[in-house]
């Protein structure tokens, strides 16, 4: 049967386990798990998910229509960006009560609230960030420029959309078990991570063309 998931991190986290364990050769051990189809509900019923908030954000979309999805992602205490960064602060808040200095030299706990807390602060960061373009998105023109223009700037998007990994919600009658778990494999080999990392030149490059960002304001 397959098997449902509530939101994109539960999906994505079942995910990532699954390829774990067909990456140390343990998806023997549970048949069950091998046999199920996994997948995040198709983007058309729900437009507020993100994977249906992705689906929307095409070339020809409105700015208006962006920059309202963007502030969805970004508002406070609903939107999923905001959601995420509580999560992470949670969990350095829980990794704080276990914190223990009596070695002076060993203090593995401390290191991961650390980073813990780096990511908190980044992700505060990526909220101010998204506040201000916003702005920028409702103000750019609705219609696409010279494609000339558009490759002075790399694409950040993946080629790759969640249905080829996660499966579209479909089960054709030629699909088999196996076929899943070859295109897993794929997707979690060194190899396939490689295809998908670009080149440290075309990435100096993009970061070259990008904007540099702007202070924050105050709403």
């Amino acid at each position: 049967m397959p098997e449902y998931y509530s939101s994109i991190g539960e999906a994505v986290g079942a995910a990532m386990q699954h390829n774990i364990r067909l990456a140390h050769g343990n998806e023997t051990s549970s048949s069950h798990t091998s046999s199920q189809v996994r997948y995040l509900p198709r983007t058309s019923t729900d437009a507020q998910s993100v994977p249906g908030m992705i689906a929307r954000v095409t070339e020809t979309a409105a700015p208006e229509e962006v920059a309202g999805i963007v502030e969805e992602v970004n508002e406070a205490l609903v939107g999923v960006l905001p959601q995420l960064t509580e999560l992470v602060a949670a969990a350095a808040d829980w990794t704080r009560v276990r914190l223990a200095f009596d070695d002076p030299h060993h203090h593995p706990a401390f290191e991961t609230w650390t980073r813990l807390a780096a990511a908190h602060g980044m992700l505060r960061d990526v909220q101010e960030q998204l506040e201000i373009a916003a702005d920028g998105i409702a103000a750019c023109p609705a219609e696409r420029t010279d494609p000339r223009h558009h490759e002075m700037v790399n694409a950040l998007r993946t080629q790759e959309p969640l249905g080829d990994i996660l499966g579209d919600g479909s089960t054709p009658a030629d699909r088999s078990p196996e076929v899943d778990r070859q295109r897993a494999a794929r997707t979690s080999s060194p190899q396939a991570a490689t295809q998908r990392t670009p080149s440290p030149a075309s990435t100096a490059e993009g970061r070259a063309s990008a904007p540099p960002p702007r202070a924050s304001r105050t709403r």
